[in-house]
């Protein structure tokens, strides 16, 4: 990989990133306002260190272990910058497995919040869509059919990563939706501690982080680079949390951009793991297109609520 490669892989993945993070910031300051200042600063310090190494670190560096375990730990780690041609041979083989469940993930994702979520309706036909959003159900299920019917043809490990996919996208809304119903709960109560909001804070970060982490895959397959952008950009989300959160609630298309940008890293994903050439430059780009569009999109309502 060049350097203009990997300068733009590392910001394409530093801006999905602060992005899709944006609901993770929004619950974290809504919570940090009940708790005291002490509580505050340690959440805002240590909670970055498990945010950016442990979670953003960790998850994809044992997301590439699994997905290909005749690797070692450190070998996991450092594969694709390894001259050596039979782990990158190793890294080739198990890149689809891992392709296909994220990319069934992100796709699942973003029908989601297409049909189901409440929303700033930032292109036709979303509003009609969200009025029959009992369809999701059935389209999902009918897409997760076709995608393990033709990945079973190619491998049984590749069908099964797409099932795998599916679960992990259905668990993890479960916790998200859960969250949204305890913040409310969380902001008015008066007996619950700070560390139980703290420890609730943490587990919420854990959750909002697997669409980050997978969705960094599109990107790139480098753990070192993913650590490194989805750590800079965990680290943005910090600073907004502390400071500029209704600020960024202005830009009320910004969601748009990102959840459009992660269906198109999703079916960069899956047909990456079909075995279509997919440029190195294409993610960072399409991203910094549709988030750059959106926030366009969002500046010129501002304006016009202004004027």
């Amino acid at each position: 990989m060049d350097i203009f490669s990997l300068l733009l892989t590392v910001a394409g993945l530093i801006l999905f990133e602060t992005i899709s993070s944006v609901d993770n910031a929004i619950i974290n300051a809504e919570v940090l306002s009940t708790m005291s200042q002490k509580a505050r600063k340690w959440f805002l310090f240590w909670g970055l260190f498990f945010a950016v190494f442990l979670l953003r670190g960790m998850l994809p560096w044992g997301i590439v272990w699994a997905t290909t375990p005749s690797l070692g730990p450190i070998e996991a780690l450092t594969a694709t910058f390894s001259g050596d041609p039979a782990i990158a041979h190793k890294v080739e083989q198990s890149a689809p497995i891992l392709l296909c469940g994220g990319g069934v993930f992100l796709v699942f994702l973003f029908f989601s919040w297409l049909f189901l979520e409440e929303k700033h309706f930032g292109l036709p036909g979303e509003e009609t869509l969200f009025k029959y959003g009992f369809w999701f159900y059935a389209i999902v299920s009918v897409l997760l059919a076709v995608i393990v019917w033709f990945a079973a043809q190619k491998s049984p490990m590749m069908a099964f990563s797409a099932v795998v996919g599916s679960t992990a996208f259905f668990i993890t809304q479960g916790f998200k939706q859960n969250a949204e119903q305890a913040e409310a709960r969380l902001v008015h109560a008066g007996n619950l501690s700070d560390i139980s909001k703290i420890l609730y804070l943490e587990v919420i970060d854990a959750t909002f982080s697997i669409d980050g982490v997978l969705g960094a895959f599109a990107f790139t397959l480098s753990v070192p680079l993913i650590l490194i952008g989805n750590g800079i950009g965990a680290i943005v989300v910090r600073q907004i949390t502390v400071g500029n959160i209704e600020r960024i609630k202005k830009y009320k298309y910004l969601k748009n951009g990102a959840m459009y940008s992660i269906l198109f890293l999703g079916l960069i994903m899956l047909a990456d793991s079909f075995g279509v050439h997919i440029p190195q430059w294409l993610s960072p780009v399409i991203t910094f297109g549709m988030i750059g569009w959106f926030f366009w999109k969002s500046k010129r309502a501002i304006d016009l609520e202004m004027n």
